[in-house]
């Protein structure tokens, strides 16, 4: 048996849902992975841009590593939300190889300190902005996967693509057929249980 690796295992989780992300981008033009599918806005290279961001920000900036990205979405005066979408001058590459240094930057971070090292996060409150390295990295992992999900779904919505990745679509086997009529079914059981509230 191996001795657990707790910094090994975060990064597992972290790389998957970057690879997620990205493969979702793939194939797609550049309204695809631009437009907002959900009233909220919610776009694939938006989720992408924001998710270098938290890296750059909790395994950098809070541990006295800063990047030197220049990120101009938080600008003074840059408006609301402004790291949830990509403008038509910031290009997919741009995009995705900032996301790639956020990577580098954040895998860099993780390498250098202890799970026990602690940090400031800058934009939180004073009396409660102190956090430990393990803290930051589960935090980052946790909104990592958490728009990795819905990366999912807006992909879904697009195209009908699903998973982790090409070879990895995490679904029960079924063909076009079946999904339609389970996809009934659950209908069905959606406006029975209504009837029965």
């Amino acid at each position: 048996m191996t001795t657990p690796d707790p910094k090994a295992d975060l990064h597992r989780y972290l790389q998957s849902a970057r690879d997620a992300l990205l493969w979702k981008l793939e194939g797609l033009s550049e309204y695809d992975i631009r437009r907002p599918l959900t009233p909220t806005g919610t776009n694939l290279l938006g989720l992408v841009k924001h998710v270098a961001t938290i890296e750059l920000g909790y395994l950098g900036d809070t541990f006295g590593r800063p990047s030197g990205e220049p990120l101009p979405w938080f600008d003074d005066g840059a408006e609301p939300n402004a790291d949830m979408w990509a403008t038509a001058d910031e290009s997919r590459e741009y995009i995705v190889e900032l996301y790639r240094r956020a990577w580098a930057h954040a895998d860099a971070t993780i390498d250098a300190l202890a799970l026990e090292t602690t940090g400031r996060v800058p934009w939180w409150p004073k009396e409660r902005d102190e956090v430990t390295l393990h803290h930051a990295v589960v935090r980052v992992v946790a909104d990592a996967q958490r728009h990795a999900g819905h990366a999912d779904i807006i992909r879904e919505l697009i195209d009908g693509a699903v998973g982790m990745d090409e070879s990895n679509d995490s679904m029960a086997l079924g063909d076009s057929a079946w999904w339609e009529s389970y996809r009934s079914r659950l209908e069905r059981a959606a406006r029975e249980a209504e009837k029965h509230a």
